[in-house]
């Protein structure tokens, strides 16, 4: 694994804005960095990094069929109790899964650690499945990586495909976000012009516009019924909403399904471990109210049960704390994992993003930052497969 300067391609920002790429920015800082990119070798993809995911993504189902029969797990993970039963029969039920994403520490050595699992509402999937590859073609049709370089990344195939599975009959799937973020509203539009490209109907409803009718069923803005909805909208939000007790009998299929709840939570964290000590792709993690995360000594990383793009996380070095941006995730239990600092590559922390789709590995994803906490602003960088 090495990390290379390359020079940028004069247009790239112009062919970004052309496939609808808008968010390549932010505030005027640079958020898609091709100036620099990372080379892996097969064994490194296949055996560092597509071996581990299947594995814990493993781990991670295991976990929800355990959690799911257990009243005192769904506590400690903070599943409001009124919904509880509504989380397991979604697992029971086979509700199908999109999509997730794990983030690994890996540097092309040891073996990859796990940081935690985005298996709600992942985002860089666009970047991953689209962007970066027309990257990798432009720089091979220029003669600037080899006419072998490869990339792991069937994100977009395996998406469409995993459309086709959930769905084999068509039929209408609204889709819903925020509808004035934009990378949101972006992300969303590719999902369902990836679920058009598998015979699909969707159509867009903002979050707010979604409302109830007389049988107790979720309706657009027009009146249509919501028989089926992929959501940008995290679980444990979706879950203490007023609209959250009809769900039970709404009738409707949720993308991610609910059960999703228990392996989005840093709480999944502290449980792996406890079941696996010792698995090498996994960090010590321990709830903050365990006599056991006393093991971890002074230097650790707390971090929220709930919690997205580094908000709220705290690295603590004995006196010494690394705070990450407050995104009002601070109450509630928290967790502690232990330090294991980000691969640092000429000044750059890196992690690499692991997606899974369905079941299956589909691809990777790198983000890079001065500081040892990933945020909202951490680069994406493209990276190829050169031998």
């Amino acid at each position: 694994m090495e990390r290379l300067s390359l020079t940028p391609r004069p247009d790239w920002p112009a062919r970004a804005e052309a496939v609808g790429f808008v968010w390549h920015h932010d505030d005027g800082k640079t958020y898609w960095d091709e100036s620099v990119a990372y080379a892996f070798t097969l064994a490194q993809i296949e055996d560092g990094i597509e071996a581990p995911t299947a594995e814990l993504h493993g781990l991670c189902l295991d976990l929800v069929d355990e959690v799911v029969g257990s009243d005192r797990l769904m506590a400690q993970l903070e599943i409001p109790e009124p919904l509880r039963d509504y989380v397991a029969d979604s697992w029971r039920r086979g509700d199908p899964s999109l999509y997730g994403r794990f983030d690994f520490a890996y540097d092309g050595t040891g073996p990859a650690k796990l940081y935690e699992y985005n298996a709600d509402t992942p985002t860089s999937v666009f970047e991953t499945a689209v962007f970066q590859w027309l990257w990798l073609e432009d720089q091979i049709a220029a003669g600037v990586l080899p006419a072998d370089a490869d990339q792991f990344n069937s994100l977009h195939e395996a998406l469409v495909q995993r459309f086709r599975e959930i769905f084999p009959d068509g039929g209408f799937v609204h889709f819903t976000s925020d509808p004035d973020f934009v990378e949101d509203r972006q992300t969303v539009r590719f999902l369902e012009d990836l679920a058009r490209q598998a015979g699909l109907d969707p159509r867009f409803v903002a979050l707010g516009e979604i409302g109830l009718n007389a049988d107790g069923r979720f309706v657009d803005d027009e009146n249509w019924l919501i028989q089926a909805m992929f959501k940008l909208y995290p679980w444990e939000q979706m879950l203490r909403d007023d609209y959250a007790r009809p769900l039970p009998h709404a009738d409707v299929t949720v993308l991610e399904p609910a059960w999703k709840a228990i392996l989005s939570n840093k709480g999944l964290l502290p449980l792996l471990w406890e079941r696996h000590p010792g698995h090498p792709n996994l960090l010590p993690s321990f709830f903050e109210t365990d006599e056991g995360q006393t093991a971890l000594g002074a230097n650790y990383v707390r971090k929220p049960l709930f919690s997205r793009e580094g908000a709220n996380i705290s690295i603590v070095e004995g006196p010494n704390r690394e705070e990450g941006e407050d995104g009002g995730y601070g109450g509630g239990r928290h967790i502690r994992q232990a330090l294991h600092t980000p691969p640092r590559f000429d000044g750059q922390h890196v992690i690499v993003g692991s997606w899974v789709v369905g079941d299956a590995p589909a691809g990777i994803a790198l983000r890079e930052d001065p500081g040892r906490i990933t945020r909202n602003t951490s680069r994406f960088v493209p990276h190829f497969i050169r031998d």
